[in-house]
């Protein structure tokens, strides 16, 4: 991994991320739009757990086409519908980040663009 972890104790505290994330200078930069648990034949599965190894799997795909890998993650943005998915939905992502600490935000939304989609996760990875 080539970002520096800025860690302040805060994240430590909650979960399995970083407090912030230093991208390397001249980095190249993967932007992902919000992926959802959707497949390739445009299928929804109806669980949180589902839709999650789905959306995780396509993010890891986007890395690899970029050359990049988790450890190149600097931030995660995942937005989910119920509190109650939480648990879930984190079982999934910690098994998915392994030993990656990307900063992170996870939110708690009224709606999707698709009333089906019970999450989406969007990721800012970089790379020198």
């Amino acid at each position: 991994m080539v970002n520096r972890i800025h860690d302040i104790g805060i994240a430590r505290q909650i979960g399995t991320y970083s407090d912030a994330v230093e991208a390397p200078a001249n980095a190249r930069w993967l932007i992902t739009a919000g992926t959802p648990g959707l497949d390739a034949s445009g299928k929804v599965p109806p669980d949180v757990g589902a839709q999650a190894e789905l959306a995780w799997t396509h993010i890891l795909a986007m890395l690899e086409r970029a050359d990049m890998s988790v450890h190149d993650l600097v931030k995660v943005t995942q937005y989910l519908l119920r509190p109650s998915d939480i648990a879930a939905y984190a079982e999934v992502r910690a098994r998915h980040l392994g030993s990656a600490r990307p900063a992170s935000l996870l939110l708690i939304v009224p709606a999707l663009v698709r009333p089906e989609f019970l999450l989406e996760i969007e990721a800012y990875a970089a790379k020198a």
